[in-house]
């Protein structure tokens, strides 16, 4: 199988199963009249609905501002897909398919609910890391990857035969 279809696989599968995470916890699971939910001493379910970027970061709250962030979430993701068509290794296109998995699963979230929705707290006692939702962690699975990709695959690090 084409590494590019391998990529491709990989992006429908995550924004596959982040979006129907999302849409049982938003749904049945009714997780906004739930509150806070223990999961394991260091993480907990909780529904916060980001109007930004990572970590909260550019928080918009306006209409243009959302369409602003669905509008680079879809450039991004068509740049990667282009990258993506590129890609001749295996590794590389996987984690372009988590990456662009990962923004189309937080886009749908902005044009669906005006916000994406995030679950996932880490924390240590007090300490709290920020919320975050499965769009996210393929989004950095795919980045460690292509570090990983770019680290091994390189030409200077290819094995002369």
């Amino acid at each position: 199988m084409s590494p590019f279809r391998l990529g491709a696989i990989a992006a429908v599968i995550a924004l596959a199963i982040d979006q129907a995470f999302k849409l049982a916890m938003l749904g049945p699971y009714a997780m906004a009249e739930k509150g806070r939910i223990a999961v394991a001493p260091f993480l907990d379910l909780i529904l916060v609905w980001n109007r930004g970027v990572s970590y909260g970061l550019l928080e918009q709250g306006s209409e243009a501002g959302r369409w602003l962030l669905i509008a680079i979430g879809l450039a991004g993701a068509g740049l990667f897909s282009y990258w993506l068509w590129r890609a001749d290794r295996v590794l590389p296109a996987l984690s372009l398919g988590l990456i662009i998995g990962g923004a189309l699963g937080n886009v749908i979230d902005r044009i669906a609910y005006g916000a994406v929705a995030d679950f996932f707290l880490i924390h240590i006692g007090a300490f709290e890391w920020y919320v975050f939702n499965l769009a996210d962690v393929w989004i950095v699975a795919g980045v460690i990857g292509m570090i990983l990709a770019w680290l091994t695959e390189r030409p200077q690090n290819a094995r002369k035969s």
